[in-house]
């Protein structure tokens, strides 16, 4: 843990990319107050420029905030988190793998400039596929593991929250559940640790005996948690509310310094024998970055599961020479 990079006073959030999910990023952040300052950088001038004049016609509805943008790199100066969402834009059938080497070719360009202009900045990076562009982003910027980290798995284990919520007929708030591993299709929810109210999720029989959670209803929910983003895509091209409310989230925990713990990829060693790969687990998450990975227990089909995921990381890793 890096205890030299300074806190501010007042905090800048950077977001590079101004697409779907950057400007919806950007929008949760003003509205919820994340930052006293916010940047927008695009390398479409004309698209940034619009999105920064939208936003600031609705300053006098949201708490009081700077919302700047640009082409330019200088706008994110002194940023003291930098979030990165441009990337390829995935399309309906395609998986987040595909997008990689285009993806990778970005991160390479764009990272230098962001380093010298926030030197001390936080880096999150929300681009799919986020676990491959975060190792690659590593390799690339040089930074120490918890201060450049991916969203990973915190949508995700959202939308199994949400699911395990709606069936068991409880409020969200009171399901504690997560997802490991990869930011797709190989993603494993850790059933083993998860609870509702205090109930380990596996001992639930129900309320007065209706919707228990057996191996077919758990099944199914971890189906729709990984096929959700492909419905969505599919529908209306890009997912964006909820990866940018998730992101924000994030973000809250390193500017308040909230010692959150969260599903964000970062790259393991020896968590459980897996090393060298950015993968989603359990993490504190305060003004750092990535403060610590918590080992949480796992039955040995979510060990062989989590192991599994890594040898899929390695291989799209090696694939592209990283």
């Amino acid at each position: 843990m890096n205890a030299s990079v300074p806190r501010r006073p007042t905090t800048k959030l950077a977001i590079v990319g101004a697409g779907a999910v950057g400007s919806t990023l950007a929008y949760a952040a003003l509205t919820r107050g994340t930052a006293r300052s916010v940047a927008l950088m695009d390398v479409n001038k004309q698209k940034v420029e619009a999105e920064v004049l939208d936003l600031q016609h609705g300053m006098m509805f949201i708490p009081p905030a700077e919302i700047t943008g640009g082409d330019d790199v200088e706008v994110c100066r002194d940023a003291d988190v930098v979030v990165v969402t441009a990337g390829a834009k995935q399309q309906p059938g395609q998986t987040r793998i595909d997008l990689a080497e285009a993806t990778i070719g970005l991160t390479r360009k764009i990272l230098p400039g962001l380093l010298e202009v926030a030197p001390n900045a936080v880096y999150i990076m929300v681009t799919n596929p986020v676990d491959i562009v975060t190792y690659a982003a590593q390799k690339i910027s040089g930074l120490p593991p918890e201060r450049l980290f991916g969203s990973g798995t915190v949508l995700d284990s959202s939308r199994l929250r949400a699911a395990i919520a709606l069936h068991c007929g409880v409020a969200v708030g009171n399901v504690h559940a997560y997802i490991a591993g990869e930011h797709g299709d190989s993603e494993l929810p850790l059933w083993s640790s998860a609870t509702i109210g205090g109930v380990p999720l596996l001992d639930w029989q129900g309320i007065d005996g209706k919707h228990p959670l057996d191996l077919e209803a758990r099944s199914r929910i971890a189906r729709d948690v990984v096929d959700s983003a492909y419905k969505i895509i599919a529908g209306k091209g890009a997912t964006n509310y909820a990866v940018g409310l998730a992101a924000t989230r994030i973000i809250e925990a390193v500017l308040k310094d909230e010692h959150r713990v969260l599903t964000v990829s970062s790259r393991l060693e020896d968590y459980y024998g897996i090393s060298d790969v950015c993968l989603s687990v359990p993490s504190i998450v305060d003004q750092h970055g990535v403060a610590s990975v918590l080992e949480v227990p796992l039955s040995p089909e979510e060990l062989a599961g989590l192991r599994a995921s890594a040898d899929s990381m390695r291989a799209v890793q090696k694939r592209f020479g990283l």
